[in-house]
């Protein structure tokens, strides 16, 4: 049995923002309310899903959360246990996404295609789900929560909620249906269906996408770590004597480089963004439309100086490209893309690079991640992502590299190498060349990198001397 509302409500209030993935940390939660309580499965260990409407600075959030109830935790639950035993003497709650006696109702509902009040769960056509896999959450730091079911599945629980279809699955649905080898293959979702006030007209209208199952590419590794690997190994490189000052350029020497797969990675991107434009369309964004947008970049500069001041040495550089690219405004065909586009979101697997998690950025609103945009804005998105590898092991506090070298020097080196190689790629592939849009790509990056600082000193102030340390190189 649930404790009273108010009581699990305070719990939940206390608990939530010491997640990661709670998106308003930067604020106190004005009130906590229990939107939906649906039981999917009852006695000890019993499970209930929520809907949780947190109200923060006039603004409502929609969280999930697998409530897990146990009469005693394990000692392997206790590091999610939601609030303390005080005023409970038989009922301990949980977050049951750790749990993998609860996670497999998900995997039988799925496999059934049931429903269970107002959630929907849905298994692609032709898909046998298996139900006989344990579960184990991923734990590296994101903005949802994901479990993998043996080495057959990965399931998305999306954390912070959003209207309609997920982008995630909306995307990953539609290329995989189409055969597109740089996607994994979807097998399931969950959505919660809309209600009373959803199907009378309300603001709620549609199905809210609650979880997304699909291939787990167990033989697959994670972008970022490969490149982050390419970065030690070149700085611990050592020149032979007599190589000369030039050797600290050579990117090429180390025994770890990376830029074929960064060209293979450019590849990849431009095959799917062209098969993100057969499924979705292409339109045309007017020079009006394209100067608005350049301020808007410029606005959100403004803002983020303000609450980041670290980031006003650069500003006029920052400002300069936005300028430039406003008064250079031409009409742009956009299209649908990924939106989130960095190392930590692709695979190099057996079979070639795999795209993952077309989500969009998780700090910016619904209607933001789902907008149109050029497909250079992904290569951008990339491109700050080799130089956030670059300078990862020399400007994040705890880390330093070995020697020997100039890590500034060095980090420069490898970053330009793999940058130019990602290039190449994509423009070989059939993407539009970066070398022929520089006004575009680099409002683009600059773009980016101001996201980056306003996210990393909301979320990870730790990280937050990467992009304001690479940013020192690029607007110089």
């Amino acid at each position: 049995m649930l404790p009273s509302r108010p009581a699990l409500t305070r719990d939940l209030a206390e608990w939530l923002p010491r997640q990661r993935w709670f998106g308003g940390k930067d604020g106190p939660i004005d009130d906590l309310a229990i939107g939906t309580a649906t039981q999917l499965r009852s006695g000890d260990p019993a499970l209930h899903h929520l809907v949780l409407d947190v109200h923060q600075n006039g603004v409502t959030d929609h969280y999930q959360l697998l409530l897990g109830v146990r009469s005693e935790l394990p000692d392997r639950l206790r590091h999610v246990e939601i609030g303390g035993r005080a005023g409970r003497r038989d009922v301990r709650l949980y977050d049951a996404a750790h749990d993998p006696d609860l996670t497999r109702v998900l995997l039988a509902e799925l496999a059934a295609g049931s429903s269970s009040g107002p959630l929907r769960f849905h298994h692609a056509p032709g898909a046998a789900i298996r139900t006989d896999l344990a579960s184990l959450p991923i734990t590296a730091e994101q903005s949802n929560t994901s479990l993998l079911f043996g080495d057959v599945y990965i399931c998305k629980l999306f954390r912070r909620l959003t209207r309609g279809v997920n982008l995630d699955l909306e995307v990953n649905l539609a290329l995989s249906r189409r055969g597109c080898a740089h996607v994994p293959s979807v097998h399931g979702w969950i959505e919660l269906e809309p209600g009373p006030d959803a199907r009378a007209g309300g603001p709620d209208a549609g199905p809210v996408t609650l979880g997304l199952l699909s291939d787990y590419l167990h033989t697959g590794a994670n972008g970022w770590s490969l490149a982050i690997a390419s970065v030690r190994d070149w700085f611990a490189h050592t020149p032979r004597p007599g190589d000369g000052e030039w050797a600290e350029l050579d990117a090429s020497a180390a025994g770890g480089d990376f830029a074929a797969e960064a060209e293979r990675l450019g590849a990849a991107t431009a095959e799917v963004h062209r098969a993100l434009a057969d499924a979705f369309g292409v339109t045309v964004l007017p020079a009006a439309e394209v100067g608005a947008m350049a301020a808007r970049m410029n606005a959100e500069l403004t803002g983020t100086c303000r609450d980041v001041p670290g980031l006003a040495p650069h500003a006029k550089a920052l400002t300069g490209a936005f300028l430039d690219l406003a008064a250079r405004a031409e009409p742009l065909p956009v299209q649908r893309v990924h939106g989130d586009y960095h190392l930590g979101q692709v695979l190099r697997t057996e079979g070639g690079w795999t795209l993952l998690d077309f989500e969009g950025e998780p700090a910016r609103p619904p209607a933001e991640r789902r907008a149109l945009a050029h497909p250079l804005r992904d290569v951008a998105g990339m491109l700050r992502s080799f130089e956030y590898a670059a300078r990862f092991l020399i400007a994040k506090p705890g880390t330093k590299p070995p020697e020997p070298g100039r890590p500034e020097t060095r980090a420069h080196a490898w970053a330009a190498r793999n940058r130019a190689a990602f290039c190449r790629g994509y423009a070989a592939a059939g993407g539009a060349d970066p070398a022929a849009h520089a006004v575009l790509i680099r409002a683009f990056e600059f773009e980016k990198a101001v996201y980056e600082v306003r996210y990393e000193a909301r979320n990870r102030p730790a990280w937050l001397p990467v992009p304001l340390t690479s940013l020192a190189h690029l607007t110089t």
